[in-house]
């Protein structure tokens, strides 16, 4: 979850140092998350009738005076609510914890417990209880808000306010962005908000049309122009006739062609291959590439004057592991696509795979990723084992603190247990930290919310060298 993310937190606990320590840590001068104290559990019961409890978290001690967490826990779950609840307790017994988690619980915490196992903690659970939020909007409501671009990171907010200022705005567009990141979508936006969406938007990949062809794609021909040109054919330009012409991955484009659409850029008008007139057209170009189109006019491989004619204003799309915050809503936007009139949830395990995941393929592999998951899975909701084998991998590098210790140190006592688990997820932790950061500690200290001195005196405990993350 990005840092922008300001999560809504209860904790339900009646000792009042941990209260304030938990605030602390989580609230306005920690993460920064919006955080509600209580110590009685008939108000938060109350505040579930009354249909309020809209937390993303809920932090739960079992021993609440009048009646026990665990009897909370069900009756939020008895509810349907999608609130994450992680329960807190000083019972140390394996029978507790069983309990909480066969009660519902997200997870558990034993006190004391660490400030990076809580906040770790409350970031899944709170992906995980959006991801059921967007699953149980209604399909009017979803549809109507995510038709265009699905997100609502800082990333997604300031491309759709971009948007908005230049739909209506007829100069050409660059868009930028790796595969699969969306840039169709995006032209399509454009497009639809803007004075031409009563008139043809038309794609064309540019990448995908041999070099022989592309002219009569472009610019369309006469009949007998070339052999098997039985018809005359109009052309992608002439198709778009007072609308938009979406040119995809221009930066393939042969370099004989770009001196061509550069002519009918500069002049509006087209010439068939093999006619003897031209016409006319109005049009909207926009063109979109992943490749970087400044290096390719320095390595010769692009026109310059076609760039700066294409080049008048450049919409960046970001990559999804750069606006990670918006996981479970594109998760739970394709599931309801594919997934029929029921659609399937994810389990927390499954989606904090896909979390830890880098998604080279962007939100393309996303989809596919769940199209597949959807094929395979026999459950209301999809675990890990239905996830593409990539993402089966980093969900068992991800995999929580006990989970990774369960097979095998079941014999020993759960104390020393906990304590083993807890290192490991610690130099895990550290090491994506660390990455995030690449090799910076000052950063890495920063995004950990501890000082530069106590981070270094991690990295130093578990043996890992900042230097080898540059």
């Amino acid at each position: 979850m990005g840092e922008e993310v300001r999560l809504k937190v209860m904790v339900v606990e009646d000792d009042p140092d941990l209260n304030r320590a938990i605030a602390r840590k989580l609230g306005d001068h920690g993460e920064g998350h919006a955080i509600e104290l209580a110590g009685d559990p008939y108000a938060i019961l109350a505040r579930l009738e009354a249909g309020t409890a809209d937390w993303d978290v809920m932090l739960l001690d079992v021993g609440l005076p009048g009646m026990s967490g665990i009897e909370v826990l069900r009756k939020f779950r008895e509810a349907g609510s999608p609130v994450s609840i992680i329960m807190l307790t000083g019972d140390q017994t394996a029978s507790t914890a069983t309990e909480c988690m066969r009660a519902g619980a997200f997870y558990y915490l034993t006190k004391p417990f660490q400030s990076f196992e809580l906040t770790s903690m409350v970031i899944s659970g709170a992906r995980h209880s959006q991801l059921r939020r967007h699953l149980e909007r209604k399909t009017g409501e979803f549809d109507a808000a995510d038709s265009m671009l699905v997100g609502t990171s800082r990333a997604m907010r300031k491309l759709r306010a971009a948007l908005d200022r230049l739909a209506s705005q007829d100069i050409s567009i660059l868009i930028r962005g790796e595969s699969g990141t969306g840039k169709e979508l995006v032209a399509r936006a454009l497009h639809e908000r803007g004075a031409r969406r009563t008139h043809r938007f038309v794609a064309l990949n540019c990448g995908a049309i041999p070099e022989s062809l592309i002219d009569s794609e472009l610019f369309g021909h006469a009949k007998g122009a070339f052999t098997g040109a039985t018809t005359d054919r109009a052309g992608v330009f002439v198709e778009a006739e007072g609308g938009t012409l979406f040119l995809d991955e221009i930066g393939d484009m042969p370099m004989g062609v770009q001196a061509r659409l550069l002519r009918v850029l500069q002049e509006g008008e087209v010439r068939p291959v093999g006619g003897s007139g031209v016409r006319k057209v109005d049009v909207r170009v926009i063109a979109a590439t992943h490749v970087d189109l400044a290096a390719a006019v320095e390595a010769g491989r692009f026109r310059q004057d076609l760039y700066y004619r294409l080049n008048v204003v450049v919409l960046a799309v970001p990559p999804l592991r750069d606006r990670s915050d918006d996981l479970p809503l594109l998760a739970a936007h394709f599931l309801r696509k594919h997934g029929g009139a029921t659609p399937p949830s994810l389990s927390p395990e499954a989606l904090e795979g896909m979390a830890a995941y880098g998604w080279p393929g962007n939100v393309r592999e996303l989809e596919n990723s769940l199209m597949q998951a959807i094929a395979l899975y026999h459950e209301d909701v999809i675990g890990p084992e239905s996830l593409p084998a990539p993402l089966k991998l980093m969900r068992a590098r991800s995999a929580s603190p006990m989970e990774s210790v369960a097979e095998d140190d079941d014999l020993l006592p759960l104390t020393e247990a906990k304590r083993r688990a807890s290192a490991s997820y610690e130099a895990r932790y550290l090491k994506r930290v660390m990455e995030k950061a690449k090799g910076s500690v000052s950063e890495a200290a920063r995004l950990a919310g501890l000082d530069r001195t106590n981070f270094r005196r991690l990295l130093q405990r578990h043996a890992i060298d900042p230097t080898s993350f540059k």
